[in-house]
């Protein structure tokens, strides 16, 4: 029993002494154990190398990506406080009346020059017809003072002669009375008779007035010259007259005419205000067309500006139509921000300052075609151009 004993021991001793030689052995569960219970602690313990590698890896990549990026971006510049802008036209009647005709509808597309609305026209026909009238008469009159003016370049020149031919014969008459007077007087009265010195006398006072008679009306017919101008003076009034009767005729003619609402330009037809039967005020809007020429309106911060130029491409990106591809270029830059030019501009010259970076609408301009079956841009949507810069 002893020698066994001992033995048993010596081989407890040999296993235990192996198995620390071994180092750390699994347990049922497959986990390493120190022999003190404590299983694989330590291990945890100790990060191993391979985690530093992968987040030394992702920080290469970002680094890669990012100055990829930078250099693949550093010619481009966007915003998007960018719309598309256009030209929108108010119509308005320059006349008042009834809408009797009405041949639109909303958000139709309607081409230059045509028929959208008629006014009542028959007031506005019979203004014609009056100043018609008036320009008739205004005619006639012109016509009646051009004949006055004829007559009146041949009766007082010739009045005139006749005048001063009077003046002749009456100085004679005078001339012969003075000499009959003279005679009557200077001869013995036992020669003559008093009846004769009588007649002498009456002859000499009437060839005496006959002559101042005759000065007097030869004076009047001496005014020739401004009698005809005053009929040339005439004839210019009633030429005046014929201008302002003609005037008056064609306004009242532009007044019809404005009675039927034409299209200044091709385009659509949009917020339409009026409808059949409306009585229309003059200078109140109808509605609007909007013209087909679309173009972009980018509102770009002041520090983006530095580099671009008039010509630089853009890419146009719609919101509306994500796979609409636009390519565009720039056309113009406003001369001055937003804020300057809007309805309550900035006093910067008041209270305490506070920098803030402007804006400046820039024009861009598209270049490619619409794609066939897209609908047409409207106005105001929001866009994002990509300029790319030279």
């Amino acid at each position: 029993m002893s020698a066994q004993s001992g033995s048993a021991d010596h081989q407890s001793e040999q296993h235990r002494s192996n198995s620390e030689a071994e180092g750390p052995q699994k347990d049922g569960n497959g986990k390493k154990d120190d022999g003190n219970g404590n299983g694989d602690n330590t291990e945890r313990k100790r990060p191993g190398k391979l985690p530093l590698i992968i987040l030394a890896a992702v920080v290469v990549v970002l680094l890669i990506v990012a100055a990829v990026w930078w250099f693949a971006t550093r010619n481009q510049v966007s915003t998007d406080d960018a719309y598309t802008d256009g030209n929108a036209i108010t119509l308005a009647p320059k006349v008042s009346g009834y809408v009797v005709n009405l041949a639109i509808d909303d958000n139709v597309y309607v081409h230059a020059g045509q028929l959208l609305l008629v006014i009542d026209k028959r007031d506005y026909q019979a203004q014609v017809d009056a100043a018609q009238a008036q320009l008739g008469l205004a005619k006639a009159q012109f016509d009646a003072a051009q004949v006055q003016l004829d007559i009146a370049r041949v009766r007082y020149p010739a009045e005139y002669k006749q005048a001063k031919a009077q003046v002749s014969s009456a100085m004679a008459s005078f001339k012969q009375a003075q000499a009959a007077y003279d005679r009557q007087h200077a001869v013995d009265q036992r020669a003559t008779s008093q009846q004769n010195v009588d007649t002498a006398d009456a002859q000499w006072r009437s060839a005496s007035a006959n002559v101042t008679q005759a000065q007097a009306q030869a004076q009047t017919a001496s005014l020739a010259p401004q009698q005809i101008r005053q009929a040339q003076a005439e004839l210019e009034e009633r030429r005046r007259q014929v201008e302002q009767a003609q005037a008056q005729l064609e306004q009242a003619q532009l007044n019809l005419s404005y009675c039927e609402v034409r299209a200044p330009s091709d385009g659509w037809i949009t917020k339409r205000n009026v409808q059949l039967g409306t009585f229309l005020q003059a200078g109140v809007s109808l509605f609007s067309i909007v013209t087909p020429r679309v173009w972009v309106t980018a509102n770009f911060k002041e520090s983006q500006l530095e580099r671009m130029r008039p010509g630089d491409k853009v890419k146009i990106e719609v919101d509306a139509y994500p796979k609409l591809d636009l390519q565009g270029h720039i056309d113009s830059f406003q001369l001055g921000s937003g804020s300057r030019f809007s309805a309550f501009p900035a006093e910067n010259a008041t209270g305490n300052f506070v920098k803030i970076v402007q804006r400046v609408p820039v024009k861009i301009l598209i270049d490619s075609p619409m794609p066939q079956g897209q609908p047409p841009l409207g106005l105001g949507l929001s866009v994002t151009p990509k300029v790319y810069l030279q």
